[in-house]
């Protein structure tokens, strides 16, 4: 599959507090929030008109799943339009709670841990194909998982019993339990196999991956897509010859390379084959495959492109990793922290660090620390504001997106009662007319045009 459909899982991190004190619990500040979604779709879990969903996820996490995409810059667009639109509730919800004589603040933070050590998501979805052979995730995509972080991480602080506090390349990697598994929870795997195609499930799977950590950075993030979706068309495509890069224990692998961030600890991860490797060449090595791949390969321009970008940052990680601090997540907080450090003197158990630590991933332009810095125009971007300000009301054109998303604005123009997921449109009238979409390639069908002109 060298055309594939991808979006993003991105659930928030949200508390209401003043001078530091916490004054509203996140399910009060959470319905807060969702009070004007529930006016209008009379529920917390809604489609938009941009063809997402938007809505509390367990643990009063407000979460947002881009729409379905074929293009690294829509579901890029997509992401930060998610932000945006979230931004915007936070406003309406904190206007809501004054006039309601509460003091603070809402924070809303796009990370993927919490102060009492919870874990939330951002989780990678990938169309595949339905005979998708696992044996060769095993062998090629797990080994890139796992040691993608030493460019797709976010970077934490984190304390554990056998190395202190020390800083961390990923957010996620303390949580994830097993490789492969239908777990979400309790038992995080690095991809989830729960059969939920929201497609033809005689033709496709939707390859859940929930390793990964949620990035600030719009380079990381094209990227991260790009380069994961060219990885999977290699797995798939059964003429490709790949090297056996299986790893002894994978979970013990994620852990320890999260901890090298600069890899200077002679930190190998051992192969079944016996063989041992530092993250950074297991990534050399599949990047040079995977390059070879795209030139044999007619591959849509923006993989091409993201290809380029992970060979290029791969190169400088080699050089020196403190000059990525213009693109990647991890280490533009380490900057920031270290700065911290040098000027007030302070350990990294400092409580100032901790919150540097959280105020990078604040989603408020005015007070997070990472839009700030993007706002200097230090840090590399992709998309102009007028794209994201377009994606918060526009579905993709290329997928079926565009056709849910302009349903629902439709339907709701029209003050229609109407019902949507991911492969249902429905009417709630007399008729109860619904039309089935399985196929997420396909942007237009005659069953909808029929079903949108009679609205």
């Amino acid at each position: 599959m060298l055309r594939r459909i991808f979006g993003l899982e991105t659930e928030y991190g949200v508390t209401f507090t003043l001078h530091g004190q916490r004054r509203l619990s996140p399910d009060d500040v959470s319905r807060y929030l969702f009070r004007n979604v529930v006016a209008w779709g009379r529920s917390s879990n809604v489609f938009l008109e941009n063809g997402s969903r938007l809505y509390l996820d367990v643990g009063s996490h407000p979460e947002y799943a881009t729409a379905e995409c074929d293009s690294l810059y829509d579901v890029l667009a997509q992401d930060r339009a998610g932000e945006s639109i979230l931004q915007s509730l936070v406003h309406s919800a904190q206007e809501q709670l004054v006039n309601d004589g509460h003091r603070g603040s809402i924070y809303l933070f796009k990370n993927n841990t919490d102060s009492a050590g919870n874990s939330y998501g951002c989780h990678e979805n990938y169309c595949t194909t339905r005979d998708d052979d696992l044996t060769r995730h095993e062998q090629f995509l797990i080994p890139f998982l796992v040691t993608r972080q030493i460019w797709a991480g976010a970077g934490r602080v984190v304390t554990t019993t056998n190395r202190g506090t020390h800083f961390s390349l990923s957010q996620r990697a303390e949580h994830i339990w097993e490789s492969i598994s239908s777990a979400t929870t309790r038992s995080r795997p690095i991809i989830n196999t729960r059969d939920e195609p929201h497609a033809d499930p005689e033709k496709y799977r939707r390859l859940h991956v929930i390793v990964g950590d949620t990035n600030m950075s719009e380079y990381v993030t094209f990227m991260k897509m790009g380069v994961t979706s060219v990885i999977l068309s290699m797995v798939e495509d059964p003429t490709t010859i790949l090297r056996d890069l299986s790893l002894e224990q994978p979970i013990k692998a994620l852990r320890e390379v999260s901890m090298d961030p600069f890899g200077d600890g002679d930190v190998k991860v051992r192969l079944t084959n016996g063989r041992e490797m530092t993250a950074l060449e297991i990534q050399e090595e599949i990047c040079e495959r995977a390059t070879h791949f795209a030139r044999q390969r007619d591959l849509p321009e923006d993989y091409i492109a993201a290809v380029q970008m992970w060979g290029e940052t791969l190169v400088a990680l080699r050089r020196d990793p403190l000059a990525l601090g213009d693109r990647l997540d991890w280490v533009l907080k380490f900057q920031f922290i270290q700065q911290l450090r040098e000027r007030e003197q302070i350990p990294l158990t400092d409580p100032r660090v901790s919150l540097i630590d959280l105020l990078y991933h604040d989603t408020d332009p005015a007070r997070g620390l990472f839009h700030r810095y993007v706002d200097r125009g230090d840090f590399r971007t992709l998309l102009s504001p007028e794209a994201v300000h377009i994606a918060r009301t526009t579905p993709p054109q290329t997928t079926r997106a565009r056709m849910r998303g302009a349903f629902v604005k439709r339907a709701k123009e029209q003050r229609r009662d109407f019902t949507v997921d991911w492969v249902h449109l429905k009417l709630n009238d007399q008729t109860q007319r619904t039309i089935l979409l399985k196929d997420p390639f396909k942007s237009d069908d005659e069953r909808f045009e029929k079903l949108l002109a009679s609205l």
